[in-house]
C-alpha cells in the first residue's frame, strides 16, 4: 500500500467555507489516496466569513502553538498546500509575519494550490512569482494587485502552472480539485470522487463566463 498524499489546508479568521469544504468533500472520497489536515493560527476553532467556526487540528507548521505539544516539526516538508479565499485574505496580505512563515514553509511543498482570493495571499507571499495564476473574478482587481511577477489570467476556471494550481471563485475550487486529483492519481480516481459527490464538474479550465460578467474578458 502507498502512503496517502497529505493535504494541509491553511485556515484563518474570515476564510470562505466552500473554498475549504468543496475541495475537502471531494478529497475525503479518496481516503486511500489522500489525508487532509486543517491548520490554523492555533489548534482550536477558526471563524469563517460565514460565522461558522471550524476546528483546526494543528497550528501553522511554521508557528508555535503552546496549547499543542504534538505539532509536527515546523521544518517538515509539506506535500500539498491549499489556501482558501475569503474576506480574511485582505488582512493577511498585510501580515508580514504570516506571509513570511507561509512563504518559507509552503515554498517547499510539492504542490501549492489556492481557491478564490487565496491566490492573492500566495502572490503577496511571493509564492506565485514567475507563475500564471487566476482568482475570483469579482475580486480579480484586488487579487491581481498582489505579487511582483505573476502572470494573471483573467479568463480561467482554474490555472495549472507546474506545481501551482489556482482557481476562480468559491465553487470553482471543486472543478480545480477534480482536475488535480486526475493529474495526481488518474482520471478513474477523479471520476470516483465526483460520482460519489454527484458533482457534474467543468473539465475545461478555460470555461469562465464570470470573467465576462465582471468585464474582464470578451
Amino acid at each position: 500500500m502507498t502512503t496517502p498524499r497529505r493535504v494541509t489546508v491553511v485556515l484563518f479568521e474570515g476564510f470562505e467555507l466552500l473554498d475549504v469544504f468543496g475541495p475537502v468533500e471531494l478529497l475525503s472520497m479518496l481516503p486511500d489516496l489522500v489525508s487532509v489536515e486543517l491548520a490554523g493560527p492555533a489548534t482550536g476553532p477558526v471563524r469563517s466569513s460565514q460565522g461558522t467556526e471550524v476546528v483546526a487540528t494543528r497550528a501553522y507548521p511554521w508557528a508555535t502553538d503552546p496549547a499543542a505539544d504534538d505539532d509536527a516539526d515546523p521544518r517538515e516538508s509539506p506535500d500539498i498546500v491549499l489556501v482558501p479565499g475569503g474576506q480574511g485574505t485582505r488582512r493577511l496580505v498585510e501580515d508580514a509575519d504570516f506571509l513570511g512563515g507561509l512563504a518559507a514553509w509552503a515554498g517547499r511543498a510539492r504542490v501549492v494550490t489556492s481557491v478564490c482570493t487565496g491566490s492573492g495571499v500566495l502572490a503577496a507571499a511571493g509564492l506565485l512569482d514567475g507563475y500564471r495564476a487566476t482568482s475570483n473574478k469579482l475580486s480579480f482587481g484586488w487579487a491581481s494587485g498582489n505579487g511582483t511577477s505573476v502572470e494573471w489570467v483573467a479568463r480561467a476556471r482554474w490555472v495549472e502552472d507546474r506545481d501551482r494550481w489556482t482557481s476562480s471563485g468559491v465553487a470553482a475550487g471543486m472543478d480545480m480539485t477534480a482536475a488535480l486529483v486526475a493529474r495526481l492519481f488518474g482520471q478513474e480516481a477523479a471520476d470516483r470522487a465526483t460520482t460519489e459527490a454527484e458533482l457534474d464538474v467543468h473539465t475545461d479550465p478555460t470555461w469562465d463566463p464570470f470573467a465576462r460578467v465582471h468585464g474582464l474578458a470578451g
